[in-house]
């Protein structure tokens, strides 16, 4: 009777309109999967270029793999001189399973950090600015670099040193007026040796750390962050190589310069894809909310264009410092060219990396503060990107920001994946750890996580699904979603091989498809995260398809599609204990048909899921302090917290900042829907070009 209860409640709670619906609650595991077929279902068969032995769990239909590929270690100078001591091989350890420890508040290291759910795949992408400096300032005290003045604030405890030492690091590598150059201290040592001792350090924690058995249980990738921030306008770039095969250093914003991420590309292919030997290699763009901007430019040439499209298949759409699918100021009723009330996701009030500038609660540089709609670039939001691209296609002939999603954490505090609301140590080091979490970092988020559709748990396969775009995107919770588009059968739902027919007639995310006069069906399930026996998932509430398209006038427009559930579903959360309330889906498939297709208008389409309210990181940690932002006594409460606090040895107004008021707030809440976002798949019209 329970089980026909909820099937029952499922039903009363899906929305029209769908060509057919198959909602199931029970019968299948969660993460159960449909029969596998012998041959590779799509066009692009998996193609190696590394010897190892064949994985045992070989999957032609593919599998969902969970990673994050955003991870800083203490080889990072805002690691380091955050008082962050792990390394890569502790950073892969904890994305295994591994406790580690991290630096408390005070910079001593006490804290106990343990993910809940291991990673299938990790990349540690320390600053390639500043391996070689770092190196010499804090790795050998023989050597006369290491007494530079500079390296000995990094390595300073002092918090106000700390800082001081992250202003001039910023500086030298040209994020402030100056141009980038390099330290002092590597006129007084060999930073050039240094540099390349860790280099190949990363390469080394990567192959130690990658299972080339047959269980593949974990994948590792070599990579680094290109980290150009001119004027703190975010232009960052994770870049990943396919296999062992790498340059010989990394390329950073010292042999780049100003001429910024096109010379970066142009570097890639002639140290890299250009040469006969294996080496392949993708750049990572993160944070266009912070970008100025800047990130999603006009192509300046042709070839600007063409090495987007190459090196850039996919955006991380979200992470520790915001969300960048697109902005919703709630209390003006305003979007940033969108009506989507669901767009005011975990943002961030102002558009460049000086959000970060916050000590004691108190916000240290006015470029950090909001910036209004008015005055927010579109592009730095990526849906707008998204649609910008379908209008540039009409003028370029191609369609320059073709982009699937991923997630991760951007993480500097070596810890992969530790995307739980609920289990939540921090990112920046001492910097957000404790109550400093909620003090100075009320508005970043533990960030999400990277989802590949992959044969096999192996670096050929998962690098190809990102290359392909066979992607999604995550805030941290670990749902199952699968997206296709084509010529679909109506009844594919109720079929035992949705799957194979999904690939056999038609594309999944991340691909583009070519029109003609038939409308396109769209097959979309998806699974509620399973959770864990300590954390459960949490159901779903709405399933929705977001749609981009360029009218009759060239004119870019969208739309959101509520395809399944209801934002009317009557869950929330107790406000005393944060417990889940009310139901939701556990699974929901469905082939739909976009009710406004029009053959002659080039278009895209994206799945958003959104699970029921949960309560946010910071509610979770206010209400262990004793302070409950529910609570109409929430400031009495946050003075007796803030009290004890001072007594323990913190500074300023410690826990004032959990009684911020959501009606005055455009973006923050309690408690936030933890949501998945497919790669989009492009609709293309047969005009030609």
């Amino acid at each position: 009777m329970a089980k026909m209860h909820l099937l029952r409640t499922g039903i009363q709670r899906w929305s029209a309109p769908v060509s057919l619906v198959a909602l199931c609650f029970f019968g299948l595991p969660l993460h159960a999967q449909p029969a596998m077929t012998q041959a590779p279902p799509a066009d692009t068969v998996l193609e190696r270029t590394e010897t190892r032995e064949p994985c045992s769990h070989f999957t032609a239909t593919r599998q969902a793999l969970f990673g994050d590929l955003h991870v800083h270690t203490s080889y990072s100078f805002d690691s380091y001189l955050s008082s962050q001591r792990r390394d890569p091989w502790d950073a892969y350890s904890y994305a295994k399973g591994e406790p580690i420890v991290l630096p408390d508040a005070n910079g001593n290291q006490t804290v106990q950090a343990r993910i809940g759910r291991p990673l299938d795949f990790t990349a540690v992408t320390d600053h390639a600015e500043f391996l070689g400096q770092i190196n010499v300032c804090t790795q050998d005290a023989s050597k006369a670099g290491y007494w530079w003045p500079h390296c000995i604030m990094t390595r300073a405890q002092n918090i106000w040193l700390q800082l001081l030492a992250a202003s001039w690091w910023t500086d030298l590598g040209g994020q402030l007026e100056d141009p980038p150059e390099q330290s002092f201290a590597c006129t007084l040592s060999d930073c050039d040796s240094a540099h390349l001792q860790t280099w190949q350090r990363i390469g080394q924690a990567a192959e130690d750390n990658y299972d080339r058995s047959a269980d593949c249980a974990f994948t590792t990738f070599v990579g680094y962050e290109y980290t150009e921030a001119f004027d703190q306008n975010n232009m960052h770039r994770n870049v990943i190589f396919r296999n062992s095969v790498v340059t010989a250093l990394p390329i950073s914003v010292y042999d780049t310069g100003r001429d910024s991420f096109p010379s970066l590309w142009r570097q890639l292919r002639t140290q890299c894809t250009d040469l006969d030997n294996g080496c392949d290699v993708m750049s990572i763009p993160h944070n266009s909310n912070l970008s100025g901007g800047r990130m999603f430019r006009d192509p300046q040439s042709g070839e600007e264009l063409e090495n987007r499209l190459f090196f850039e298949p996919v955006v991380e759409l979200v992470q520790h410092k915001g969300a960048s699918e697109c902005r919703y100021d709630r209390l003006r009723g305003l979007g940033l060219d969108t009506v989507d009330e669901a767009c005011d996701f975990e943002q961030i009030a102002a558009d460049n990396l000086n959000m970060l500038g916050s000590v004691h609660g108190e916000v240290r540089t006015e470029r950090a503060n909001a910036v209004p709609l008015e005055s927010f670039a579109r592009r730095n939001m990526v849906r707008n990107a998204l649609k910008d691209g379908l209008v540039l296609e009409d003028k370029l002939g191609m369609n320059p920001f073709v982009m699937g999603f991923i997630g991760s954490t951007d993480t500097h505090s070596a810890a992969p994946g530790s995307a739980e609301e609920d289990n939540y140590v921090g990112h920046l080091g001492r910097r957000d750890s404790q109550y400093n979490n909620v003090q100075d970092h009320l508005d970043s988020n533990p960030g999400g996580l990277a989802v590949v559709w992959a044969e096999e748990n192996a670096r050929d396969s998962i690098f190809q699904a990102i290359r392909r775009k066979e992607t999604y995107a995550t805030s941290g919770t670990r749902p199952i979603l699968r997206f296709f588009a084509g010529d679909l059968d109506e009844a594919l739902c109720d079929s035992p091989d949705m799957i194979e027919q999904s690939y056999a007639h038609g594309v999944p995310m991340g691909s583009t498809v070519s029109g003609g006069d038939k409308p396109l069906r769209f097959l979309v399930s998806v699974q509620k995260d399973a959770g864990t026996q300590r954390s459960p998932g949490t159901d779903l509430q709405r399933v929705q398809i977001i749609k981009g398209w360029v009218d009759a006038a060239g004119k870019a427009q969208e739309k959101v599609f509520d395809i399944a559930g209801s934002a009317d579903n009557g869950a929330t959360v107790d406000p005393q204990s944060c417990a889940r309330q009310g139901r939701g889906m556990q699974h929901a498939c469905t082939v739909w048909q976009d009710p406004q297709f029009s053959p002659t208008e080039d278009a895209f389409y994206y799945v958003r899921v959104l699970e029921n309210p949960t309560c946010r990181w910071s509610t979770l940690q206010c209400q262990q302090a004793g302070v409950n932002p529910f609570s109409h006594d929430c400031a009495a409460q946050a003075h007796a917290a803030n009290t004890r606090a001072l007594a323990d040895g913190a500074t300023g107004d410690v826990y004032g900042k959990c009684c911020t008021d959501p009606a005055q707030e455009p973006f923050y809440s309690p408690t936030l829907q933890e949501r998945a976002w497919s790669s989009p798949i492009w609709y293309k019209t047969a005009k030609g070009r």
